[in-house]
């Protein structure tokens, strides 16, 4: 399967991206030329890393008849200092909240997601430290 995103320049430091019949604009900074018109492109890569993720942990919780009434997941990536700037430390703190969760099938969850089907997941650990935890408040 192949996917087409577009980007078009869209004036300045803007870019107008077009995925699956979704936009969305990305912008600079102002002090780098943009109007902060919309996010930065690095960090819709943890963004696109979190939904990826979030969707194979909520499939799985389901098939194994767990649905909790809270699921986040905080993601905290760290730039290297020179150019090319990258995320060479990611890490994913699993957020879930609800009645009789148990950690076991949880972690369960989160594990097949990062060794087995999260695709963005297997892309970014190439080059990046990826750590993660579970938390059940």
């Amino acid at each position: 399967m192949n996917n087409k995103v577009d980007v078009t320049w869209a004036g300045n430091m803007a870019f107008e991206a077009a995925v699956n019949g979704f936009k969305l604009m990305m912008d600079a900074d102002e002090s780098v030329g943009g109007k902060n018109r919309g996010p930065r492109p690095k960090p819709l890569t943890l963004a696109s890393l979190g939904g990826c993720t979030a969707m194979d942990v909520i499939s799985m919780l389901k098939k194994m008849r767990v649905e909790p009434e809270y699921f986040n997941i905080a993601i905290d990536g760290e730039l290297t200092d020179e150019h090319p700037k990258y995320y060479h430390k990611i890490h994913l703190t699993y957020i879930f909240r609800g009645q009789g969760l148990e950690m076991e099938k949880l972690e369960k969850a989160v594990n097949l997601s990062l060794e087995r089907y999260c695709g963005v997941y297997t892309l970014l650990k190439q080059g990046s430290e990826i750590t993660h935890s579970v938390v059940i408040e």
